[in-house]
């Protein structure tokens, strides 16, 4: 290859970790943290796109969250809904939300009458004291929320 002069080209290698440093400069950005964090409209937006125009309802959804979580990283919760689970009546989605991470939307869950309970327990990451909000779409086409706020000492998105 010839580098005499301005008739200089680059090498297929030169190419190549050009655009790895690239790639690896806007994966780093997605990276890093206090960037963003989802505020309350961020969340309303999101769940209208899940749950539609419905406007839920109080009641049925019991949310555990530990008030204060030391760590941040890995935040235990747990989700029951107060549902027979028959054919006729039954949770069909659960959508869990948070006001603060950089993304609003934690996790959805999908139920049929077979599965005997709307119950799941799981862990989420929190970025920082924030409110968690999970809403309860039924098989009639009704929705209930529930809200908690929860005290992050350590943040575990970066904060």
């Amino acid at each position: 290859m010839s580098k005499e002069g301005n008739d200089r080209r680059l090498s297929r290698r030169d190419l190549l970790v050009a655009a790895g440093t690239g790639v690896l400069a806007a994966a780093g950005i997605g990276l890093m943290p206090g960037l963003a964090a989802a505020t309350e409209a961020d969340v309303d937006k999101l769940m209208a796109e899940k749950i539609g125009s419905v406007k839920p309802k109080d009641g049925k959804i019991t949310l555990t969250l530990p008030e204060i979580a030391e760590n941040g990283a890995t935040v235990p919760f747990t989700v029951k809904v107060d549902s027979p689970m028959t054919d006729k009546d039954y949770v069909k989605s659960v959508h869990v939300f948070t006001e603060g991470n950089p993304t609003p939307g934690v996790a959805s869950y999908h139920f049929t009458p077979a599965n005997g309970k709307a119950e799941i327990s799981s862990r989420m990451r929190l970025g920082s004291t924030q409110k968690v909000r999970v809403v309860a779409v039924m098989s009639n086409g009704d929705a209930h929320m529930v809200r908690q706020e929860i005290k992050v000492t350590v943040g575990g998105c970066g904060g």
